[in-house]
């Protein structure tokens, strides 16, 4: 039975193999209706329900809004393809969908991941990040979050610093988190699907998932 993807998912495995301004201007028309469309669908979907959260998140269906771009800035890659194969979807929590704390979902050719945190935390924000874990309390509230966040498969890549900040000190069992400069987990791999049936039924699946990566969520838009 066709799922809410399996359109898109066609399109990003053409889009894979043809990775051309002139196959993709050829076939605007499918990435109208097979890419933008079930993503701005999605997003109007999930909006109210997004917005209840605690912290509320932001889901806006528009391209950079909560639909990151398909065209790949290439200045200073090495791969020169000019598109992105897949579609990315982000509901955020602060001013900026890209510097924010929020939740991504990541539609790929053949497979699929979501994850949720924040990137790139300028100084300030690292200093009152590192000095809340520290905090039994605060660092108790987190552990709970990052047990929830991996109940559904999300995990930590490995930390940036190989050793502890000067001047600081932890148990084994959580001094990775003060080797972090960005506090973000995810699927560490694609995974097969997502088997959604329908608008309603993505729109379920995605709530679930947003909802067991809240409490990382407000966790970091609390400092």
């Amino acid at each position: 039975m066709p799922g809410y993807w399996t359109k898109t998912q066609a399109f990003l495995q053409q889009l894979r193999a043809n990775n051309t301004k002139e196959w993709f201007e050829a076939n605007k028309a499918a990435y109208d209706t097979r890419w933008r469309a079930p993503a701005f669908a999605l997003v109007e979907a999930v909006a109210d329900e997004m917005a209840a959260l605690n912290p509320a998140l932001k889901a806006e269906a528009r391209i950079n809004g909560s639909v990151r771009r398909i065209n790949r800035d290439v200045r200073f890659a090495k791969d020169k393809t000019p598109y992105s194969a897949r579609l990315h979807l982000v509901f955020w929590a602060g001013s900026h969908p890209n510097r924010s704390a929020g939740m991504h979902l990541v539609i790929h050719p053949d497979g699929y991941g979501f994850g949720a945190g924040a990137f790139g935390l300028n100084p300030d924000q690292l200093a009152a990040t590192r000095a809340r874990i520290m905090r039994q309390e605060e660092r108790g509230t987190l552990l709970q979050a990052v047990a929830q966040a991996q109940a559904i498969g999300c995990a930590f890549d490995a930390p940036d610093l190989k050793r502890l900040p000067k001047g600081l000190e932890a148990d084994p069992e959580w001094e990775h988190l003060l080797r972090r400069k960005a506090f973000v987990m995810r699927t560490q791999q694609n995974l097969a699907g997502p088997d959604w049936r329908d608008l309603d039924h993505a729109r379920t699946e995605v709530m679930r998932l947003t909802r067991a990566c809240a409490g990382l969520i407000r966790w970091l838009m609390t400092a």
